[in-house]
């Protein structure tokens, strides 16, 4: 067992006297002096303690990191020419490529000025081909990487060669790197790097946790046995970030996801501030709001865009201008809310709710990055529900609440990609890889059994694809240990690593027509767009990204052919799986708010007489109290439920309760969900029959309908489909790319389907099959959040029978039937809605 230090006061005289004289002379000349918890971890590393420092943003948390391992090479010095191969003594982990790049060019800033003997590199997907050849040859003493590198390092058959020196590996944002299946993978390659380097010790970075303790553990190595963590080195302190809701004379829209109302007050922060990052939640959010802002930026102020779908090239330029301050403002989604610094950063803004605590306290950190100096933002919601959620969140942050999702169990999927990657670096025999892989924290409960499966999977496909050959990646030798089938899966590995399935793109290409009206070939690449938003556009159609509006010209093998459009209402691209939901700490602010009229007066005044119409037309819900609202509209008859429980947990009830209503006779015609509320529709009188039987709606929610109705609706949907294509291809059962070529998104999910219909016929215990379940409950469906809410809502459902549509059920209702419409368009359709929906709920009729 480890301590816990809590650093609270400043650097005693002589605590520095440990730092080896350039280190000294160093901060001497730079008039600095090492913080107290930089020296902690330094004497921990040489102590041979593995440590978690969570410190706030500016605190120096990098430095500290990397010091243990910077002291320890300049003492060790310079190697000779001509001595033995040395591998790398540091490897630093990071969940973003652009922090990696960033991360070196900091590092190696006091590399130089203090003369040091030590060698940085980078490792990612975008370091060319030959450097990476070269490092396998010639490794760096400090090598940055990410995930998916150091799972193709630790699959080649020269891994133990290069990692037998290993003494440091430090893990950045690690509250970033551990909650997903990325931190899986991670967890088993950190199990390995263990076995080819038992003494090395680990280093977590973090600023926002929730609970220190889950990450404590997935840093050491676990055992029935023992009950290991690491120390923790906590640093208190740090100003109090400066965080204003955007104070408005515009009208606050009652629903909608542009903030449009507000750009003229974001430009007007922006001219007023040296350099500024909006942060947005999606993709298409970011394209949105940059054009937006271009379109009123009258003074010609440099404005940037960067997001992941973006041409790599486009990116590196932005980073580039940004950490020189040639910028006055960069448009970003999360690519850029991890631990970089930027620079002179004055301003955050955050367009949209932040949807949890932790992300919107990361996001802040961009700004000054000093520890003593408060950062400054402003939140600015796109309706009145986000304005309260973040007002939520402004609370949050002010008393240091965090909300980062724990640790979960370790998937199957990733495991299987794991053994496939492990028979790629050598044979191994399986006893001694169980071991080694019930180590790593997230799958020290996996069975033996369970364990036997996935080798099993790996081997043959299971039961029912055994008889094909292809599946039959890894062999049984005479000596009882597993190799790969033949070099060929070695090759599909390396192509296929890694966790993020993304929605297949093509590539977005920009091409001009010669003069006899052909298009030309080449052009400037400009980013990715998924394929199937490309597929429902017909030639001349416009669309914005890259912060252009671009004409569709066509599709060209595996690319997206464009030029260059003036439209005044180009389409946006979406992208699947960029919402984050709703955090169940800032759902549960959320309905305390609602609850107590001492902390709705903090809200502005706009949003408190929305609130006071809603308590006056129908009720505002206690905080353990589930309020259901029924009225006619029309010819049909709604149900509005408001749990706040998050889009995804609101999309489960929905079709289970749809299920329900029909089994009763009560004709439902469909529902939509949003963060905070669900509305369902039917053709006979909900609220008539809600208040004859007033069991109906204890019956209606109660838990047992995440029991057969949920298989029995898993069993008719497509969602499970969906998850199993991504399962598919983690586990390496189906591969989206091959040498010189990818698989289009159709062939990939063409084949998903057809093993998932096998394997459902024939062999409904397979072991991809639980891994999708797994993957639906946790993810798409948000079951345990779903089944909590039951839980808490027993007994305390409220019904109120109204007339007509109430304030609070104006913004669900807005998203029925909505187009997909962007732009200008979408908010005059909107608005227009809205006059409809907020005068019948003020008791008017129809406008």
């Amino acid at each position: 067992m480890f301590s816990v230090n809590r650093i609270d006061s400043p650097l005693k005289q002589g605590d520095a006297l440990t730092l080896p004289a350039p280190f000294l002379r160093w901060f001497g000349e730079k008039g600095w002096q090492p913080r107290a918890h930089q020296l902690e971890l330094l004497a921990r590393a040489e102590a041979g303690e593995s440590t978690l420092l969570i410190a706030p943003t500016g605190a120096g948390k990098t430095l500290a990191g990397f010091l243990p391992s910077l002291v320890d090479l300049t003492r060790r010095g310079k190697i000779p020419p001509g001595f033995a191969f040395t591998g790398i003594h540091t490897l630093y982990l990071s969940p973003l490529k652009a922090l990696a790049v960033d991360i070196e060019r900091n590092l190696m800033k006091p590399v130089a000025e203090m003369g040091l003997p030590v060698r940085v590199e980078n490792r990612t997907g975008d370091t060319p081909q030959g450097k990476r050849q070269r490092q396998k040859l010639n490794p760096p003493d400090i090598l940055l990487t990410t995930p998916e590198q150091l799972a193709l390092l630790l699959a080649n058959g020269e891994a133990e060669r290069f990692f037998r020196d290993l003494r440091y590996v430090v893990f950045d944002e690690l509250h970033s790197l551990v909650t997903s299946k990325r931190g899986h993978l991670l967890s088993l390659g950190l199990a390995r790097l263990r076995r080819l380097a038992p003494e090395l010790q680990t280093i977590g970075l973090s600023a926002t946790v929730a609970d220190p303790m889950d990450l404590q553990r997935w840093l050491s190595p676990q055992s029935p046995e023992r009950n290991d963590h690491a120390g923790l080195v906590t640093v208190k302190g740090g100003a109090k970030p400066e965080i204003t809701i955007l104070r408005t004379d515009e009208h606050v829209p009652w629903a909608g996801h542009s903030a449009r109302y507000a750009i003229a007050d974001v430009y007007a922060a922006i001219k007023e501030h040296g350099t500024t990052l909006l942060f947005v939640n999606t993709r298409s959010q970011a394209e949105l709001v940059f054009q937006e802002l271009w379109t009123i930026n009258d003074d010609n102020l440099p404005i940037a865009l960067h997001h992941g779908s973006l041409d790599v090239a486009q990116r590196r330029k932005v980073e580039a201008a940004m950490s020189e301050n040639r910028l006055r403002a960069v448009v970003a989604t999360s690519t850029l809310d991890l631990g970089i610094d930027w620079g002179d950063v004055d301003l955050v803004v955050h367009v949209g709710a932040p949807k949890g605590a932790s992300r919107l306290a990361q996001r802040i950190g961009r700004a000054n990055h000093r520890m003593d100096e408060p950062s400054k933002a402003i939140l600015v919601p796109a309706n009145r529900f986000e304005v309260m959620e973040c007002q939520a969140a402004l609370d949050a942050n002010y008393i240091g609440a965090q909300d980062t999702p724990p640790v979960g169990k370790g998937a199957l999927d990733v495991l299987a990609q794991h053994v496939l990657g492990m028979a790629c670096a050598a044979p191994f025999d399986p006893l001694s890889l169980y071991e080694e892989i019930t180590s790593a924290s997230p799958y020290a409960s996996l069975t033996w059994e369970t364990f036997e499966r996935v080798v099993d999977f790996v081997a043959t496909g299971g039961y029912a694809l055994k008889t094909y050959e292809r599946y039959a990646r890894i062999r049984k030798t005479k000596e009882g240990l597993f190799r790969v089938s033949n070099p060929l899966v070695a090759q599909q590995y390396r192509l296929n690593v890694g966790t993020i399935v993304e929605s297949p793109m093509l590539n977005v290409r920009m091409v001009k027509r010669n003069q006899r009206g052909s298009l030309g070939r080449g052009g400037m690449s400009l980013g990715k767009v998924e394929e199937y938003f490309l597929e429902m556009l017909s030639q001349g159609d416009t669309f914005l990204f890259s912060g252009k509006v671009l004409r569709f010209e066509g599709i060209r093998e595996n690319e997206c052919l464009v030029s260059q459009a003036f439209s005044f209402d180009p389409k946006v691209p979406s992208y699947a799986g960029g919402k984050f939901p709703l955090s169940t700490y800032l759902a549960e602010q959320v309905r305390k708010m609602l609850a107590d009229p001492a902390r709705r007066a903090a809200l502005p005044e706009q949003v408190r007489d929305w609130l006071s119409l809603q308590r006056d037309v129908s009720m505002l819900p206690r905080e353990d109290e589930l309020l259901i609202e029924t009225f006619p509209r029309g010819s049909r008859h709604y149900m509005v439920i408001y749990a706040f429980e998050g889009r995804l947990a609101h999309q489960t009830l929905g079709m289970l309760l749809t299920r329900r209503l029909d089994r009763a006779g009560l004709k439902p015609l469909g529902f939509v969900a949003t963060d905070y509320s669900l509305a369902v529709w039917a053709l006979d009188d909900l609220g008539a029959t809600f208040q004859l039987r007033r069991k109906a709606l204890a019956d209606l929610f109660d838990e047992d309908m995440l029991g057969d109705d949920l298989e029995a609706w898993l069993n008719e949907s497509f969602l499970l489909k969906r998850t199993f294509r991504n399962c598919a291809v983690i586990a390496g059962l189906i591969d989206q790319r091959h040498p010189g070529k990818e698989k289009t998104g159709r062939q990939v999910t063409v084949s998903a389907d057809l093993i998932y219909d096998v394997l459902r016929a024939h062999e409904p215990d397979h072991l991809l099959l639980e891994a999708t379940r797994n993957d639906a409950a946790t993810g798409l469906l948000d079951i345990g959040r779903l089944g909590d809410m039951l839980k808490r809502i027993k007994g305390h459902i409220t019904h109120r029978r109204l007339d007509r549509i109430s304030p609070l059920a104006v913004p669900v209702m807005l998203e029925i039937g909505k187009e997909a419409v962007q732009g200008e368009a979408q908010d005059f359709l909107l608005s227009e809605a809205a006059d409809d929906l907020i005068n019948e709920a003020l008791g008017g009729e129809p406008l």
